[in-house]
């Protein structure tokens, strides 16, 4: 059964999410910083940076699966309704499962390895839907065939160790859906799969959304998945948005010099034969954190002096948010 579409006003709304991680040391890092989105229900948004830009603690930090030692989480996560970041541990944790979803980066270290595939997506089942033990494995069975895993009458009874990583992956989907979720978050779904398998898991996460409404939201490194599944994509840098626009046009037109940078890396099919791949110096180590100005502007080739004395705003207009001081210039079909 669909579930409500878009156009019913924000499932998930981020207001100004920040993370700051704190050692023994006096030393902080703000790992997430003042970070505002919102996901409609079927919409499939996008969080894209480099490893270390922010994308996965936003996304566990909505999840409510950081510790609670160590780290101070600021700002609001309202979903449905409820501003999950003053529920209590007990809440956040019936929420879970039901009616968020979570999809992790590495489906083997997510995956018991001392239980049966079955006896995992039952303890969803059965943690969520209240189903018993034996309405919860014809359950499981159901959930391992619709994720397109062949077989799955003895892929109930394998270990994670027996499978291989697309059929993990696909299990690991399978417990994500099995309470039903109006919200699926997919932390790097398709890292370390290979081009075939990749297409096959971003293509049962599109039918996901297109069969049961599901809002999604995608985080990842890869524009190649924004590309082909993302309706609304949001570009971080160094924990902060730095461009936000609908897909096809941050495509055609990314102002943000880092936006414009990540998409000239994408290798071309119809690039000259031996043309260098076009790159972004530096690494976001470089970034000097936004206190002190620009955090990209040590890589930035469009550097000017107000990016050296404060944190450029965030603008926004015309379907498009961006933070540059001096961004892209928008090209002019002649």
């Amino acid at each position: 059964m669909l579930g409500p579409r878009r156009g019913a006003g924000p499932l998930l709304e981020v207001r100004e999410l920040s993370v700051v991680f704190s050692g023994r040391s006096e030393e902080t890092v703000i790992a997430v910083d003042g970070v505002s989105f919102t996901v409609e229900p079927g919409q499939t948004v996008g969080l894209v940076g480099e490893s270390g830009c922010g994308k996965s603690v936003t996304g566990l930090a909505i999840a409510g699966l950081l510790s609670a030692r160590g780290n101070r989480v600021g700002g609001q996560v309202v979903f449905a309704g409820r501003d999950l970041l003053a529920l209590r541990a007990k809440e956040r944790r019936d929420l879970r499962g039901r009616e968020i979803g979570m999809i992790f980066q590495d489906p083997f270290a997510a995956l018991n390895p001392v239980l049966p595939i079955g006896l995992q997506v039952a303890e969803v089942l059965q943690r969520h839907r209240g189903c018993d033990r034996r309405g919860s494995m014809r359950s499981a069975r159901e959930l391992l065939d619709s994720v397109g895993i062949a077989d799955p009458d003895r892929r109930l009874r394998e270990y994670p160790h027996q499978m291989s990583g697309g059929m993990r992956q696909r299990a690991l989907i399978a417990m994500a859906l099995a309470g039903q979720p109006k919200l699926l978050i997919a932390d790097e779904p398709t890292t370390a799969l290979d081009v075939t398998v990749q297409a096959q898991i971003l293509d049962l996460l599109r039918r996901v959304v297109e069969q049961t409404g599901t809002a999604l939201l995608v985080i990842t490194h890869d524009l190649g998945v924004v590309a082909g599944l993302c309706d609304e994509v949001h570009v971080l840098y160094a924990g902060k948005l730095v461009e936000s626009a609908e897909r096809h046009r941050l495509f055609a037109t990314p102002r943000h010099p880092y936006t414009h940078g990540l998409l000239g890396a994408v290798p071309r099919l119809d690039s000259p034969r031996g043309q260098p791949l076009s790159q972004i110096r530096g690494s976001i180590a470089d970034a000097p954190g936004w206190a002190q100005g620009c955090a990209f502007a040590p890589r930035c080739d469009r550097v000017v002096d107000a990016c050296l004395t404060g944190t450029p705003p965030l603008s926004t207009g015309a379907g498009q948010a961006l933070r540059c001081n001096n961004p892209m210039p928008v090209e002019v079909p002649g």
